[in-house]
């Protein structure tokens, strides 16, 4: 497999095309963020990540991406704990700060309402006594020089992560992007070695010290920059971008060709197995609902790689991408110019039709 990628920054031009080719070469995508489950699914929309993973709350939620469910994500890990002493410290400490307890999915319960902008989904308010009722994913505290009081809500049990001078997050204790990136890199069996994270912020620093290339943005502050073991550009340099590009094999230049045969391409070009099939499937109208590229391991056929490109195109249009790539295929009887097409059946979907490719 490849490896993890995460990204928390903002989306900029070329990213979505970018991560597509990215994933095709085999990488395994995880968008890690602080923002709420109500805040990441609209970027992951955005981005065009249907499927895998993704982890919000600074770590303390992970969702398995999944468009044919209504929300778009089943729930995979939850991490919760008691917020009662951090709030009530919190409002000790500071008796005008604003408090928001995550409700998943939905949005908060605050003892104030916050600022429009400040809190994804809807808010509702509630009195402390409430907020302070039920195990929490994450507690939001907001208050002019709130950064001051870090260390002494550190000590109420909870993770605390700064996020500006006037905004702190509060989770459960061991909770962080890195940790939920290292179970799922673990499940996936994806080498330590093998990844990659970007980042901006200072909830970031745990995952950039996790990752074997910690990349920060130029525009993050000194302290994620110099934690980091590289620096990329800003947002408005594509800094991201640049990351993502570095991931793909320097053989192939997308840029000479069409989205889709650029990312059958380098789905072929880094396939672990000379023995390779481009797997469509067809959905409810003339165009693929799926395209994968399938390799040959130890007698068995592994998905290597989703070719985004591919969903609503025909078989032909498959067929005329592969050829673009410089990419070779079977053909029918002799004589016959049409792609010899071949039924199969995997174990977790129903039957499509696969296309063996060839260098």
């Amino acid at each position: 497999m490849g490896s993890t990628m995460t990204c928390s920054a903002p989306v900029p031009a070329g990213t979505v095309d970018a991560l597509d080719l990215v994933r095709a070469a085999g990488h395994e995508v995880v968008l890690a963020t602080g923002r709420s489950l109500v805040g990441l699914m609209p970027i992951a929309i955005r981005l065009g990540l249907t499927q895998g993973f993704a982890a919000s709350s600074n770590g303390t939620m992970t969702v398995r991406l999944d468009a044919d469910v209504p929300s778009g994500y089943v729930i995979d890990d939850a991490r919760r704990f008691a917020p009662g002493l951090v709030i009530h410290r919190a409002l000790a400490l500071v008796p005008g700060a604003r408090v928001g307890v995550e409700e998943v999915g939905w949005g908060w319960r605050v003892n104030a309402l916050f600022d429009p902008g400040l809190l994804n989904g809807e808010q509702k308010k509630v009195s402390v006594a409430d907020l302070c009722a039920a195990p929490a994913t994450r507690v939001a505290i907001h208050a002019p020089g709130l950064d001051r009081h870090i260390d002494a809500l550190a000590t109420a049990g909870a993770t605390v992560t700064p996020a500006g001078p006037d905004w702190i997050d509060a989770s459960a204790p061991g909770t962080s992007k890195a940790t939920a990136l290292e179970r799922l890199r673990t499940r996936l069996g994806i080498a330590s070695e093998a990844t990659v994270a970007v980042g901006d912020g200072a909830n970031d620093l745990e995952m950039l010290g996790w990752a074997e290339r910690g990349v920060a943005m130029g525009h993050a502050p000194e302290l994620v920059r110099q934690a980091a073991d590289e620096v990329t550009g800003t947002i408005d340099q594509h800094g991201a971008v640049a990351v993502l590009h570095s991931l793909l094999p320097a053989e192939v230049d997308p840029s000479s060709m069409s989205r889709l045969a650029a990312q059958l391409a380098i789905a072929v070009r880094t396939a672990p197995s000379h023995s390779v099939v481009v797997r469509v499937w067809h959905g409810p109208t003339t165009g693929l609902s799926r395209t994968e590229v399938w390799v040959l391991s130890e007698c068995s056929w592994i998905r290597h790689a989703p070719v985004p490109a591919g969903a609503g195109v025909t078989m032909r249009g498959i067929e005329s991408a592969v050829r673009e790539a410089g990419l070779n295929y079977p053909r029918g009887d002799e004589g016959r110019r049409r792609a010899h097409w071949r039924a199969s059946l995997t174990d977790d979907g129903p039957a499509g039709f696969e296309l063996p490719l060839a260098r």
